[in-house]
Parts: structure tokens; C-alpha cells; sequence
């Protein structure tokens, strides 16, 4: 059931990212994708800590604030690039943040010779070149260098969320912040550049943005509170699987062998990084996976 539960997790964040790439297409703004992305989670964890009369005051509001500068500019540079990028590509450099992770291991975290480690970074350079250069035309390398600083931030993010349950912050906490943080940047993004000329079907893609990546989250929660993390952590890697299908049925993205090949290499040193994690430390919590996309 663990296992289920994480693919229909993995299954809504592909159709959530097909529906990043739809808004665009029919000129709904970036800001408005952000909003409708966070708003539904603020409004939801409100009302419930409101009928259970839950505190919303944080522990420690510095490790939030860093959490939050680094989950939305993640927000921010994995949209960007879905909407730009094959879906598929996009998708992958925004799962990239165990890479990241992995090296700043090497190079500051004291495991400099740690041969598990220097395995996944290496795959995992390999991989975004193989998936980067079949794939992405001479005007995609902006979008895609975005796509990868949305891994390297989401990573800073996570490991913020670590901070923040080490300290006994709650999960729904967390995530209401972070929500509300989202929010409150697309606000701003929406007094900058105004509020977008979607069409009727932009408008159904921003709907699908809210309610898929929220049954997404909802999902990846129950996974996780179910069993084994590494299970679950390996399994979200799925999304890019699914999102590969997505783009191929509905943008007719047609990837070869190399793009393929890359892809798989991404997945596997992500794998091996999230597997050398949970072995020197305790899993990560629900909230460090369901908040990196």
C-alpha cells in the first residue's frame, strides 16, 4: 500500500508539472501558476489548525525563514523551466537535488573520500549532460541552467527541513509556512507583471495545478507515514517516468537514447545519495520530500 500510495504521489506531481507547462502555453502568468500552486494548502492547513485550535506560532522563525527563501526560489526556477523545457527534461533537473546535496558532502560536510558519494555526483554529471545536450535547442540553455538551480536550492531547502525537525518543528507547520511563503511571493510577481491574459483552458490548468499538487503532497504524506522512507524516497523518482510519458502523449517530446540514458543515470545517483543519507543519519522526514518539488 506504501508503495501505491508513493506512485500516486509521483503520478500527481508529473500532472502537476504538465499542467505548469499548459498554464503557460495559454498565457497564464508565472505568478499565477505560484499562487494557484500554494493558496490551496494555506487555505486547507488554516481551517485545520483553526478547528483543532493547533498553534501556528513557529519554534524558531530563522531556520523557516531560511527554508522559505530557498523552497520558493526553487518554486520560482522549477516553474520556469517547465515551461520552457520538455517536460521531461525540466522534470529532471528539478530532481536533482540529491546531486547537490551529495556534493556539498564532499566539499564541506567532512566525507571527502566517501567512494558511495563521489559515485552518485559522477552519474549524476553524467546524466544532466546526457539528458542536457540531446534535448534542449541553442534558446533553452537560460531555462535550463534555471532548471538546475532549482535543484541546487531545493537541496538547501531540505536540508533546512531537517533543522526545522530536529528542533520538533511539526510537519503541517512547515508546510503552512512554506505555503503561505509561495503565496505571498506570486502576490508580489502579480503587482510586477499583472495578472496574465489565460484563456479558459489556462484556467483549468491552474485549477489542475492547485488540486494535483496538493492530492500530491497529501499522497506523499501518507507514504511516508506508512514504512520504509528509502521505499519511498526511491519510488518518487517515478515522477520523471511519468512525466517523460506525459510529455510524449500530450507535446509529442520524442527523447533517444541518450536523453533516455541520462535520465537513468539521474535516478540512480539520486538513488545511491538518498540511500548513503538514511544509512548515517535518520530518514528524512516526510516534509524534506513532499516540499522539494
Amino acid at each position: 500500500m506504501q508503495a501505491l500510495w508513493m506512485l500516486l504521489a509521483a503520478l500527481m506531481f508529473a500532472i502537476m508539472g504538465s499542467c505548469v507547462k499548459l498554464a503557460a502555453e495559454h498565457e497564464a502568468s508565472l505568478a499565477q501558476v505560484v499562487l494557484f500552486r500554494g493558496m490551496p494548502s494555506v487555505i486547507l492547513i488554516l481551517a485545520w489548525a483553526r478547528a483543532g485550535r493547533h498553534s501556528i506560532v513557529p519554534t524558531r522563525w530563522r531556520p523557516h525563514l531560511w527554508r522559505n527563501l530557498a523552497g520558493v526560489s526553487s518554486m520560482w526556477l522549477g516553474f520556469y523551466a517547465l515551461s520552457h523545457l520538455p517536460l521531461a527534461t525540466a522534470t529532471s533537473l528539478n530532481y536533482t537535488s540529491p546531486l547537490f546535496i551529495a556534493g556539498y558532502m564532499l566539499g564541506w560536510g567532512g566525507v571527502q573520500r566517501d567512494p558511495v558519494r563521489i559515485t552518485s555526483v559522477a552519474l549524476g554529471f553524467l546524466g544532466v549532460i546526457a539528458v542536457l545536450r540531446p534535448s534542449i535547442g541553442d534558446d533553452q540553455w537560460l531555462p535550463a541552467l534555471l532548471g538546475l538551480g532549482a535543484g541546487g536550492a531545493a537541496a538547501i531547502s531540505m536540508m533546512q527541513i531537517r533543522e526545522l525537525g530536529r528542533i520538533g518543528e511539526p510537519e503541517w507547520r512547515t508546510v503552512l509556512f512554506f505555503s503561505l511563503a509561495v503565496s505571498l511571493s506570486s502576490i508580489v510577481g502579480l503587482f510586477i507583471h499583472g495578472w496574465g491574459q489565460a484563456d479558459l483552458a489556462g484556467y483549468a490548468a491552474l485549477f489542475g495545478i492547485g488540486l494535483s499538487g496538493l492530492c500530491g503532497q497529501l499522497a506523499m504524506t501518507r507514504a511516508f507515514g506508512l514504512g520504509s522512507a528509502l521505499l519511498t524516497a526511491a519510488l518518487q523518482y517515478t515522477t520523471i517516468i511519468f512525466a517523460a510519458c506525459l510529455g510524449m502523449v500530450f507535446w509529442h517530446d520524442h527523447l533517444d537514447a541518450i536523453a533516455w540514458s541520462g535520465m537513468g543515470l539521474i535516478i540512480a545517483a539520486g538513488l545511491l545519495s538518498v540511500w548513503r543519507t538514511m544509512r548515517e543519519k535518520r530518514p528524512l522526514t516526510k516534509t524534506a520530500r513532499e516540499n522539494a518539488v
